[in-house]
């Protein structure tokens, strides 16, 4: 069994921590994990008709009922939990008492907003990442910050090998299906997530419209979000749109990743961009294939960025730093595909390029980001599928695409 990375921040939250959450996207190991890091504790699954039935006519007599510790999975289909579980916690704050999961995003659905603010921590569980893949816990994210000059070994993953890693993505459930196997995976698994659980988070007047939409959003993918843009294509009333743009991120298939700016005297982008969960979900959706890339046939370039997105975005859940992650525009084109900003406002800004190859012009946004930001900026860095790490001027380099995995990791060996 692959080591999970969030194990230590779960775990730390447990110890202090009346509620932990633990969300993420359906299939993403959220029960697994639960039932790994409290192998003592009563679980229970709201999955159960009868178990569901029981809580949600009775809320308080069946969180009452239950023993400590508890794991209480997909917690989402019971919204009125979380006022009892509220109400027991006020009675006993006893740490860890509570490990709940859920396949759906608490704080963007106004029935599960019951506030349990100062009784409840919340981690999201994302597919694999990259390192946890390859048995090690990343450290890129705070090796990023530091002032010492990357140290790397010249990458041994050819950009065939890249690509196949953004295109297979990190559902548990792909890794070691062929081609064939995961499309016929990632074709069950999107239906069943729009039919089933959306259908259970909300009334949706035209289901039939969701499919269209999120294939829609994956042609867009790590593009600025244009809502007035993509009604008018599909057909969909604004209000309707967003209440459906809302659900998909309501059940971790679609991000949106915030841009970031500060007063540089600068007309700034401040429109979001479309982020799937999943690279893997992406190429899927938008028929790229490691084949087809490779013989020149297909559209890398969104699935690459989509894929070093959120492995950064996972990175961030074990990271010591924990840096906010957004991204750069300004209105004339000048660009930073991501723009990590720690708590006392240093600033990493990082490209990615699905080529092998550089040029000077390549570094022309984390260049404007330097000099407009001077000693704030820590570094800027071009991720590329090249193999060697190389210096582009005053705190800008070049790196191939496994330092993500590579600098500043750690072994998971026991």
């Amino acid at each position: 069994m692959l080591r999970r990375n969030l194990n230590s921040s779960i775990h730390e939250s447990l110890l202090d921590t009346p509620v932990v959450l633990l969300v993420g996207a359906r299939q993403t190991g959220k029960s697994t994990l639960a039932r790994e890091l409290n192998p003592a504790a009563q679980y229970v699954t709201l999955d159960n008709a009868a178990t569901l039935l029981a809580a949600t006519t009775d809320p308080d007599g069946f969180i009452r009922s239950l023993p400590r510790p508890v794991v209480l999975d997909e917690v989402q289909h019971a919204p009125e939990l979380f006022r009892a579980i509220k109400a027991e916690v006020d009675r006993n704050r006893r740490p860890g008492g509570f490990l709940l999961t859920g396949s759906a995003n608490v704080m963007l659905l106004p029935r599960l907003s019951e506030s349990l603010a100062g009784r409840m921590e919340i981690h999201t569980l994302w597919p694999l990442s990259q390192g946890e893949l390859e048995g090690v816990r990343e450290g890129f994210i705070d090796a990023v910050f530091a002032p010492e000059a990357p140290v790397l070994a010249p990458s041994i993953e050819a950009k065939g090998t890249i690509v196949a890693r953004a295109v297979r993505g990190g559902y548990p459930e792909v890794i070691g299906r062929d081609a064939r196997g995961r499309r016929r995976w990632f074709d069950g698994y999107t239906t069943t997530l729009l039919q089933r659980d959306v259908r259970d988070l909300a009334n949706i007047e035209a289901l039939g419209d969701l499919p269209r939409l999120l294939r829609l959003i994956a042609g867009r993918a790590t593009a600025v979000v244009n809502v007035a843009a993509l009604g008018n294509e599909i057909g969909i009333p604004q209000t309707s749109l967003k209440r459906y743009l809302t659900l998909l991120q309501a059940t971790y298939l679609v991000q949106l990743l915030q841009p970031w700016f500060v007063n540089l005297g600068k007309r700034v982008v401040k429109s979001p961009k479309f982020v799937l969960d999943d690279s893997g979900i992406l190429a899927f959706l938008t028929e790229v294939t490691e084949a087809g890339v490779l013989s020149g046939d297909g559209l890398l370039g969104p699935v690459v960025e989509n894929f070093v997105l959120m492995e950064l975005r996972k990175q961030i859940g074990w990271s010591a730093l924990a840096p906010n992650l957004g991204f750069f525009r300004t209105h004339t084109g000048t660009e930073v595909d991501a723009v990590l900003e720690r708590r006392d406002g240093r600033i990493v800004g990082i490209e990615v390029k699905a080529g092998a190859t550089i040029s000077p012009g390549d570094f022309r946004g984390l260049r404007f980001l330097r000099d407009e930001l001077g000693d704030r900026f820590s570094r800027g860095v071009l991720l590329y599928t090249g193999e060697h790490t190389l210096p582009f001027g005053d705190r800008l380099w070049a790196m191939p695409i496994d330092a993500l995995w590579r600098w500043g990791a750690v072994s998971n060996a026991a």
